[in-house]
């Protein structure tokens, strides 16, 4: 395996990732074959960042699936989660909204704070994408919340605060700088 990130950085535009093509086609031959939870949730990140969403909204629901027979109920809302980025990329952006609704409720009213900070991430992301902006900044100033509180890693915390970032500048008419650092993670 490489060990160049696949992650380099956001679009301030956009707020979506800025991959490292190769080394994201590379990870994803040597997981492929996989079939282990955590493998298919990589794959379905993997393929989404390269922008075959068909095949990773197959694996999404693949996921989805095996996280219901097999795992926990927060195991199943990542699952959803990943499945609703999939469908914001597919430009299914009402439904990923409400998918993505309803993994912020069910994370919150369970306390589970990193899933709270993931969905909130992640319908932030759908609702600047919708021009929603405001609502954009109060989901990730709470997921900031969410990723601080709970020790999460600090490249997840980085999307974060950069999304804040760009959010402020684009309510403020000013420009973004994207973050110099690479990012490793790709469940963020």
């Amino acid at each position: 395996m490489s060990d160049s990130p696949i992650i380099l950085g956001y679009d301030p535009e956009t707020l979506r990732e800025r991959i490292d093509v190769d080394a994201a086609n590379e990870r994803l031959e040597e997981i492929e074959r996989f079939r282990s939870l955590s493998a298919l949730n990589e794959q379905v990140a993997l393929l989404r960042m390269l922008g075959r969403l068909d095949e990773a909204f197959e694996k999404a629901q693949t996921a989805l699936r095996q996280s219901r027979f097999t795992g926990s109920r927060e195991d199943s809302l990542a699952a959803r989660v990943r499945r609703a980025q999939v469908e914001q990329y597919q430009g299914k952006l009402d439904a990923a909204l409400n998918d993505l609704t309803g993994c912020v409720d069910e994370a919150v009213a369970h306390e589970w704070d990193e899933l709270a900070g993931f969905s909130l991430q992640h319908r932030g992301k759908v609702l600047f994408e919708l021009g929603r902006v405001d609502e954009a900044l109060a989901d990730f100033e709470r997921a900031l919340k969410y990723r601080e509180t709970d020790g999460i890693p600090a490249d997840q915390t980085n999307s974060t605060k950069f999304a804040i970032h760009a959010v402020r500048a684009k309510l403020q008419g000013t420009s973004t700088e994207e973050f110099d650092e690479p990012i490793t993670s790709i469940d963020n």
